[in-house]
């Protein structure tokens, strides 16, 4: 008989969204009837492999009582850290106690994924020791800039891919990152870039842009359009 492997979810929602510019952080606001974090957590119970989401936030945070997750997977909020690091840790912490070897971690700003790209990660993790994270190979020319937001030059896109999320890594192995480094490293800006300064090398599995991260104003109407679309 085939065991299946379960993993815990890991939502940062700690942060502010200070790019936003909106009165309540960008992962409380509304996308139709739910707010983006509820459509975020309901994106990430579209596998049946994450059987329980912890979710990160400050402690004054008064938007999270009134979130209504209708999913069937239990939802833990534990409390957040000054950094995003700090706060992933937390959850994952959580996670280990509660058993949990692998977890999933996930924007909470990042509403949009499908199952198809939840699944593909899960899966290429799972059979990977190291782990996995979506990603997408850089299409864009790259510019670098000098003092007055004027370009100096192009960079080379050949093997640059923008990180996504979910990043799927062993929980233990993350624990250890940050142990080592803290998690007020200035380099640890996402999962993989701590698995990398363990001399590790993620698995990247391409994703779509339509999983998109809510950052700049006028993200939230692309990504309105997204999730309503899928209803």
């Amino acid at each position: 008989m085939t065991t299946i492997k379960q993993v815990a979810a890991v939502i940062p929602a700690a942060g502010i969204g200070r790019r936003m510019q909106s009165e309540c952080p960008k992962q409380y606001l509304q996308l139709g009837q739910k707010t983006v974090l509820e459509w975020t957590v309901q994106a990430l119970c579209q596998d049946p492999r994450i059987s329980h989401i912890y979710i990160a936030t400050s402690n004054d945070d008064p938007y999270f009582s009134a979130q209504q997750f209708k999913v069937k997977q239990p939802i833990v909020r534990v409390q957040g850290g000054a950094t995003r690091a700090a706060s992933v840790a937390a959850g994952v912490q959580a996670a280990i106690a509660d058993g949990f070897s692998w977890v999933a971690v996930h924007d909470a700003a990042r509403p949009c994924l499908t199952a198809a790209e939840l699944t593909a990660v899960l899966d290429a993790a799972l059979s990977d020791p190291v782990g996995a994270l979506l990603a997408l190979p850089v299409a864009d020319t790259l510019k670098r800039s000098e003092a007055g937001q004027r370009s100096s030059g192009s960079v080379c896109r050949e093997q640059l891919w923008q990180a996504q999320t979910p990043q799927v890594f062993p929980a233990a192995e993350l624990q250890r990152g940050w142990q080592l480094l803290g998690t007020d490293h200035p380099d640890l800006t996402d999962e993989a870039s701590v698995m990398e300064a363990l001399g590790l090398q993620p698995q990247l599995v391409v994703g779509r842009r339509s999983n998109l991260k809510i950052t700049q104003p006028g993200d939230e109407a692309i990504a309105r359009l997204i999730v309503l679309d899928k209803e």
